[in-house]
Order: structure tokens, then C-alpha cells, then sequence
């Protein structure tokens, strides 16, 4: 099996983490100096938006794997053109995010996907927290 490599946009998100305490695998970023060959059975880490960019001829021929929570919905990995897709989504669940809003000891709270609605009412009935819901793409993806 080959190494693991990641996309700068991800890397830079791991030094950040890693900075801050988050134990994580300290992987190495892709960069312009390293020859194809290097990459050669090994796993690319990427954000969606490196598909179909001049960034991943580097690595060809290769197969694509994502991960989202929309690999649930039937059809989504051949409809992203994908060779596997893996059900792994970064949302909190209704918990979760109580206890990160909590925790953070947020006065006032920015909804901009997902249930914003119901979320808002709580916060703001329940946990006396000012909730406001904002307009986002995220929204129109939703709706899609």
C-alpha cells in the first residue's frame, strides 16, 4: 500500500488543528516538486473542488472515492461521477452542536444550513441564546 498525501486547502486545515491540540497524523501536502511517480498506490486527500482541475492530472490515471453523507442518497455517486462513494458526513448532530454552542458560551449564534428553523427556536427558547438564520448556498444545495 502506498503513503498518504494531502491537497494544500486540507493541509493547511490539519496544521491548524495540530496547532491547536488535535491529535491527528501530521501527512505530507503535495507539491509542485514531486514527481508522479511518487504518488503511485497512494491515497490523495483532496476538498470537491479539486475535481476536474489541472491539479489532479498529476496523479492519473486514478480512481475517485468520496465521502459525504449524501453517498446515503441513492444514486449521488454516479451522479458525481465517482468510482466509490463512502457515507461519512462533517455535520453535528442536534447534540453536538448544543454542547459546541455551549461550550464556546456563544451569546449570539449564525444558522446558515440544516434545520435552521426548528435550531433557532430552541436556542433562543430553550437555551435563551439569540439565533439568527442566514441565506447561504448551502440553503439552495438543500432545496436541490
Amino acid at each position: 500500500m502506498g503513503e498518504v498525501f494531502v491537497h494544500g486547502a486540507v493541509w493547511n486545515t490539519n496544521q491548524a488543528l495540530l496547532a491547536n491540540g488535535i491529535e491527528l497524523w501530521d501527512v505530507p501536502r503535495v507539491t509542485q516538486e514531486m514527481s508522479k511517480s511518487t504518488f503511485k498506490g497512494s491515497l490523495i486527500i483532496a476538498p470537491p473542488s479539486a475535481m476536474g482541475t489541472p491539479w489532479m492530472k498529476r496523479f492519473g490515471p486514478y480512481r475517485t472515492g468520496i465521502c459525504s453523507g449524501w453517498m446515503s442518497v441513492r444514486g449521488s455517486r454516479r451522479r458525481r461521477a465517482a468510482d466509490r462513494g463512502f457515507v461519512l458526513s462533517d455535520h453535528a448532530d442536534w447534540e453536538g452542536l448544543v454542547q459546541a454552542i455551549e461550550a464556546t458560551e456563544a451569546e449570539k449564534v449564525y444558522l446558515t444550513h440544516g434545520k435552521t428553523a426548528a435550531f433557532g427556536r430552541f436556542l433562543q427558547e430553550e437555551k435563551g441564546i439569540e439565533a439568527v438564520e442566514l441565506q447561504t448556498l448551502f440553503g439552495i444545495e438543500e432545496v436541490e
